[in-house]
């Protein structure tokens, strides 16, 4: 069930790209079996962009902070002052030599850098940029606060240099604790996408992501077992961003699975209609490395539930919003008057 807040007027659609190139796997997967998904995001985020403005939709692009990098001069630069320190050093980019390995600029590493798409992004203003923070940085692999609370500073900083303000986070493996939380808030973070209620969902180190939790994660993609994750916003705790929180993940088309494509639209579109109808937030997410192979297929799926989107939204008022935008509307509408003491303006 979700927790009673206060209700916003209408229903809203909220779709967040954990935007990461080869950082976001770089400790999971193996660069020769992976490399053709990564080099895929240069034609799925045009096209991704392409089928968003045709069917008027907005969306917070959750960005990690190597990828602004125009070179490596100034990725070096903007190393934080505090590294992370995981017990584990394969979770950490900076340890091994990694950076040894890649190249100098976007033209020669395609793989690690991703400035041109940046500015793509920045020519279309009705999308937010947000962070995946600044090393694709892991919340609950032991590494200290002093070391988040670095890396968060280093996102700002690059993101910075092209005039943008961070506003919204997207934590990597969706980990995160409540003494995080309050260290993005104190840098100026305004929301977060938090995880599903459900237990299987709930953040967790990967070292207690069971193969059991994984099953069951796959099976509700397909066949409702835990429910719409539709939710009602509800005030933050103080001291913390909004919670916006995640609803499904939006599986990429998979040879194997293509027998159950029909139940994995179904799924997301009951639960589209079902925030449509009930005036609550629908989110769903994905990697643009997700649509990196296959992208014919991946973007059929995409165009058929924003073609649903858009049906909701006549019948429903059903709103696409970024992160940003809905916190913004939540604070002047969704809240009682006296929580707007004390609330910062946003640039």
């Amino acid at each position: 069930m979700n927790s009673p807040g206060n209700r916003l007027p209408n229903g809203h659609f909220v779709i967040t790209l954990d935007f990461e190139l080869y950082w976001g796997v770089r400790d999971s997967r193996s660069f020769e079996s992976y490399k053709e998904n990564i080099l895929g995001v240069w034609e799925a985020i045009p096209a991704m962009l392409e089928s968003f403005s045709r069917h008027g939709i907005k969306v917070t692009f959750a960005t990690v902070g190597f990828l602004f990098c125009r070179n490596k001069k100034e990725l070096l630069h903007f190393f934080p002052e505090v590294l992370p320190d995981y017990p584990d050093k394969s979770f950490s980019p900076f340890e091994n030599k990694y950076m040894d390995k890649i190249g100098d600029s976007e033209r020669q590493d395609p793989y690690h850098y991703a400035p041109s798409l940046v500015e793509l992004l920045m020519e279309h203003p009705e999308h937010e940029i947000g962070t995946h923070t600044f090393s694709h940085y892991y919340c609950l692999e032991g590494s200290s606060n002093e070391a988040f609370r670095a890396d968060l500073e280093s996102a700002r900083d690059i993101a910075a240099t092209y005039g943008i303000r961070l506003e919204s986070i997207v934590f990597p493996r969706n980990q995160y604790s409540p003494e995080v939380l309050q260290i993005c808030r104190q840098a100026g973070i305004t929301s977060y996408r938090g995880n599903e209620e459900a237990w299987a969902y709930h953040p967790r180190n990967g070292a207690s992501l069971t193969s059991a939790i994984r099953l069951m994660r796959l099976v509700d993609s397909y066949i409702n077992l835990t429910g719409h994750h539709c939710a009602e916003l509800k005030p933050p705790p103080p001291g913390e961003p909004l919670n916006i929180p995640s609803s499904r993940f939006l599986r990429p088309f998979h040879q194997k699975l293509k027998f159950a494509d029909g139940l994995k639209l179904r799924r997301i579109k009951q639960s589209m209609t079902h925030a449509a109808r009930k005036n609550l937030c629908y989110h769903l997410w994905w990697h643009p490395h997700n649509f990196g192979k296959n992208l014919k297929e991946n973007i059929a799926t995409l165009d058929a539930i924003l073609e649903h989107y858009s049906f909701l939204r006549k019948k429903y008022g059903f709103e696409s919003i970024t992160m940003k935008q809905l916190t913004t509307k939540f604070n002047n509408d969704g809240q009682p008057r006296q929580s707007h003491r004390g609330k910062e303006k946003s640039h």
